[in-house]
């Protein structure tokens, strides 16, 4: 089934970019083949490689190759030519159209769209439900690894600035009164009553950071309503338009920046480093316990 997916990639009418950052199984289903169009695999953690994928698609390897090994903390986003070289070998062309999802339902696969859309890339869209949504749908899957792209892409990156950001932008953020930093890990994590999971960070979270687990933004791994979405970031940032988004290593940030991209914000960044880098033992980057104070 796969080999037959990826060859109808050389056939029929393109179908042009997404509709949006979202799609359906049913959008999905009715253009799998599609020239032009790459499904990417974005699981992360225990659901990374777990044999089913959906039929003729790629790994989008956020735990390995698609994110920087030098780093100190996990999922960094690699440089622009590292980056460019993976999503060439994936097969990626700069006129394609790409649909990442993850095993989870929407959890790793926004950070894959965020990925693509820091490096320029806007033709990507996120599957709503992930593949439970795909599976429960009874659409075509795939068993076990997939197979070689048979030919290499001709995707270059174009870094866009501030999609990404560092610690010292969001520190300036926290002061900032017109910017929210929202946090997507657990409220228990975020107040440090729940113990992180990764060894030698300390619990707790930024002073002046707001709690908004990214599971609020959902129902069942599919996105809520635009509506809803919006009343879910007012009640985090009241009127603060200007949206920076932290988690654990900046994967569940990106559900949030997309939830936010549907609420209708714009100019949302992503705090790269996140809690991996800001939990970590330094007089420059404090950290408090209990709710938030803002």
């Amino acid at each position: 089934m796969g080999e037959d997916v990826r060859a109808d990639r050389e056939r029929g009418p393109d179908i042009g970019a997404p509709p949006g950052p979202l799609v359906t199984a049913d959008w999905l289903a009715a253009r799998l083949g599609a020239p032009g169009l790459l499904v990417l695999d974005a699981s992360v953690g225990a659901h990374r490689g777990s044999g089913t994928r959906i039929a003729g698609a790629g790994v989008f390897d956020i735990d390995g190759a698609l994110s920087d090994p030098a780093a100190p903390v996990p999922h960094t986003m690699p440089d622009a030519a590292r980056f460019t070289d993976g999503m060439r070998a994936l097969g990626l062309n700069d006129a394609d159209t790409v649909v990442v999802y993850d095993a989870a339902g929407i959890y790793s696969s926004a950070r894959a769209w965020w990925m693509l859309r820091a490096m320029g890339f806007d033709r990507a869209a996120v599957l709503d439900g992930g593949l439970p949504a795909w599976t429960a749908a009874g659409l075509p899957v795939d068993e076990g690894a997939p197979g070689p792209v048979p030919v290499r892409g001709d995707f270059t990156a174009r870094p866009r600035p501030g999609l990404l950001v560092d610690a010292g932008t969001v520190a300036e953020a926290l002061a900032a009164p017109d910017a929210a930093v929202l946090d997507a890990r657990t409220r228990g994590r975020f107040e440090g009553t729940e113990p992180e999971p990764r060894a030698g960070l300390r619990g707790g979270h930024m002073p002046g950071a707001v709690s908004l687990p990214f599971g609020r933004l959902q129902d069942e791994g599919h996105m809520l309503p635009p509506d809803e979405l919006r009343a879910a970031f007012a009640g985090a940032a009241g009127d603060r338009e200007r949206l920076y988004v932290s988690c654990g290593s900046g994967v569940t940030a990106c559900v949030l920046a997309l939830g936010a991209e549907l609420a209708g914000y714009r100019g949302t960044a992503v705090y790269d480093g996140s809690w991996s880098e800001w939990g970590l033992p330094s007089p420059d980057r404090p950290v408090v316990t209990g709710p938030a104070d803002r």
